[in-house]
């Protein structure tokens, strides 16, 4: 198990291309924890932003009557991906993993796999 602080490191570590992570509440908008150095943006400010995004998705899904639950939301820019991940179980309800990568040096499916990983071993 591993604590947020160690959760956002590893993210930096380990997913090639990672610039940035934060564990957000999208019920309260408030990032939990940040690292890394995103240029040109604040996390917090991007942290906050993305909790629209959750907040949207779900009510779209809701009034469609969709039935499944979201794994992942991927917003790709010219020069960067960000990947928002929900948590699931051990207290993990109203949360998200938010990452910010470097699309010329992501691997997105090896980066969804492991933030998958990380958020199996993160406890809140």
């Amino acid at each position: 198990m591993s604590d947020t602080a160690t959760a956002l490191k590893q993210a930096l570590t380990t997913i090639a291309g990672a610039t940035g992570a934060a564990l957000v509440d999208y019920t309260s908008g408030m990032a939990l924890g940040t690292m890394g150095d995103s240029t040109g943006f604040d996390l917090n400010v991007a942290a906050a932003g993305n909790t629209d995004v959750v907040r949207a998705k779900m009510r779209t899904m809701e009034l469609l009557g969709v039935k499944g639950e979201i794994e992942d939301i991927l917003i790709t820019l010219t020069d960067q991906y960000h990947l928002i991940r929900l948590l699931k179980g051990r207290g993990g309800n109203g949360l998200f993993l938010y990452l910010v990568l470097d699309s010329s040096r992501a691997n997105l499916a090896m980066a969804r796999h492991q933030l998958r990983r990380i958020e199996e071993e993160l406890e809140v």
